[in-house]
């Protein structure tokens, strides 16, 4: 299975976003959508699971997803520092035991295991800005094996 990793988009969907998520099974969003066209432009590739970030006010969203996709459960937070989670989220992640948690807000790239948790921040895919890195990542889930790529804007 390949999925689509998107984060801060900010009302910008960049449009190589559409071929280099073509022929994936599903897109996770993992906050700061910034309108809610991006979502409904994103369905047209592949069934979407999105989530509020901290820039966002759109109505059928919620702060946290969870979703099972190829045998693995993913989480899905906007705000999430892997080295200090807070308390409700680690709670959350204990309860829920993903194989994959997905984030966003730092704008930075981040794909790292932590905890016997592999966290997944695809970095920032909004508006070109000057010396602002921009990307979104695919994730391949080959049976138990998790191999992703950063794939730069």
């Amino acid at each position: 299975m390949k999925i689509g990793i998107i984060s801060d988009t900010h009302g910008h969907l960049d449009r190589r976003v559409e071929t280099i998520f073509a022929g994936v099974d599903h897109i996770l969003h993992a906050g700061d959508i910034g309108d809610a066209l991006i979502a409904l432009e994103l369905q047209f590739i592949a069934p979407v699971t999105a989530v509020l970030g901290n820039c966002d006010s759109l109505p059928g969203h919620r702060i946290t997803e969870i979703i099972e996709l190829a045998g693995k459960k993913f989480l899905i937070h906007h705000i999430v520092n892997p080295w200090a989670l807070t308390e409700p989220l680690a709670k959350r992640i204990a309860k829920e035991k993903p194989a994959v948690v997905v984030f966003g807000h730092t704008h930075r790239r981040f794909a790292e295991q932590v905890n016997g948790v592999f966290f997944l921040n695809p970095g920032y895919a909004g508006k070109p800005k000057l010396g602002t890195e921009r990307s979104v990542a695919l994730l391949h889930v080959e049976g138990q094996n998790l191999r992703h790529e950063l794939i730069p804007l």
